[in-house]
């Protein structure tokens, strides 16, 4: 097993020994089994051997870590990273990076570094050296869970969920104990006369927590499935260090028959050029709110999950908890809805990620012109996989408001060739200058206004 591998972590079954009459058994707490027991244990054997909608989760034999779906807490296990290594290393041992694949990239970074700055005049790194990671798919996951989570989490609070109750994104265990409230249609007070009711409460307010780490490791390892390098969604990253997942790289390069350094030296200019661009303080500040508030936005029905579950009962034996995990579809239980705040957020968040997309896309092709040989060859290939991305794939960036379609590129785009063909490179430059200088989405649509409004004095200096 190499030194990135993800840990095997053996199930502890229900945590409790088999024995009813030991004290410290299922039956301890009351003359009626736990039924979260048998829930607990269900969902361990659904994760090992496969949850609806993830293509399988090998790799996690007995469930989550501990025996305990969201099991952690600070200092502890964190499952969110846990699934995201399993799911991504698809049940089989990675091998290490080759040594001399990692020397070579570290050159290239190099070059694009020198590249990327001569030609925006912006500052690469956030601070310190900038670095490159070649790493495998279950090294890139657990390395990117931090950088997803504050966003899954949120999305991922279960219906009726406090504002202020959100998971912590910086706690791996995540607080069980989030509040449900309207959402699920539930009166606290009718909780004492109908045990049913109580019983489905208290299960949803447990499921919460776990519903956070389920729905960021499974996104996570999907992501990692399939992304090129740290920048595949346009999500600003703290630090300076990039990531390159070698065999996706490597895959990609023989599926569309690529020269392999061409291609490396092109994955290099694009993870910097990102970068260098999301690593300014302004946009970077207006991107992450963009994106916190729409992942936090979203309107969870809790009566389609009260729909599914309501009439399961987890004492009934094995067809029982067939059912259970026939109704745990994640976009279900997840019940995530479009919400009028996000109805408002969206063309803001389309825009800007549109110019991003436009202006990267703009430096590179300057650059890889005169630096690839086979640059078109390889800008179309990877265009083709952009667009080509499939329904599962698109779920995370639905989730994100990062719908990448072809439209959205080719918005960008525009938008980047007709400020140069007003202004020039040197009118391009002017986005990053200031806060203000971000266009609007109408602005997006029409770049001579852009370049019309930028140039008015600013109204709110004295």
């Amino acid at each position: 097993m190499s030194s990135e591998d993800p840990p095997e972590f053996p199930g502890d079954g229900t945590g409790g020994p088999d024995d009813p009459d030991d004290p410290q058994g299922p039956g301890a707490s009351g003359d009626q089994p736990d039924p979260f027991a048998g829930l607990f244990e269900a969902l361990g054997g659904m994760f090992g051997g496969g949850f609806p909608g993830t293509g399988g989760m090998p790799g996690l034999p007995g469930g989550f870590p501990g025996g305990q779906p969201f099991g952690g807490g600070a200092g502890g296990p964190d499952p969110a990273r846990q699934i995201a290594m399993a799911v991504a290393s698809e049940g089989s041992s990675e091998p290490n990076v080759d040594p001399l694949v990692r020397i070579e990239y570290e050159s290239l970074l190099r070059v694009a570094e020198l590249q990327i700055a001569d030609r925006t005049g912006l500052q690469v790194t956030h601070g310190g050296a900038l670095r490159l990671r070649p790493v495998t798919r279950t090294a890139w996951a657990s390395a990117s869970v931090d950088a997803y989570r504050p966003y899954l989490a949120r999305m991922s609070r279960m219906p009726g969920a406090a504002a202020d109750g959100d998971p912590d994104p910086t706690n791996p265990g995540m607080d069980p104990g989030i509040g449900l409230g309207a959402g699920l249609g539930l009166d606290p007070s009718d909780l004492d006369e109908d045990p049913s009711t109580a019983w489905l409460s208290g299960l949803l307010a447990a499921m919460a927590p776990m519903m956070a780490g389920i729905t960021t490791g499974t996104m996570v390892g999907r992501l990692a499935l399939r992304s090129l390098g740290t920048y595949d969604l346009p999500i600003p990253r703290d630090g300076d260090e990039l990531l390159v997942v070698v065999p996706n790289v490597e895959a990609f390069a023989a599926d569309w028959s690529l020269p392999a350094e061409d291609l490396r030296l092109w994955i290099c200019l694009h993870e910097v050029a990102h970068h260098t661009v999301l690593g300014v303080p302004h946009l970077r500040a207006t991107l992450t709110d963009l994106l916190t508030r729409h992942a936090g936005a979203f309107r969870n029905d809790g009566s389609a999950l009260q729909d599914q579950l309501g009439d399961i009962d987890l004492t009934g034996g094995p067809e029982a908890l067939a059912r259970l995990q026939e109704s745990l579809d994640p976009e279900m239980v997840l019940g995530a809805v479009r919400s009028p705040e996000q109805e408002a957020l969206l063309p803001h968040l389309e825009a800007l990620v549109a110019v991003v997309i436009g202006y990267v896309d703009h430096v590179m092709d300057d650059i890889g012109s005169a630096l690839i040989g086979s640059y078109r060859q390889v800008t179309e290939a990877v265009r083709r996989r952009r667009v080509g991305t499939g329904d599962a794939d698109r779920f995370v960036e639905r989730i994100l408001g990062l719908d990448l379609t072809l439209e959205q590129v080719d918005r960008g785009a525009a938008f980047v060739a007709g400020v140069v063909d007003r202004s020039g490179s040197d009118g391009l430059g002017r986005l990053w200058a200031t806060g203000r200088n971000l266009p609007t989405p109408s602005e997006v649509d029409a770049p001579g206004l852009w370049l019309a409004r930028i140039d008015l004095p600013d109204q709110s200096q004295p």
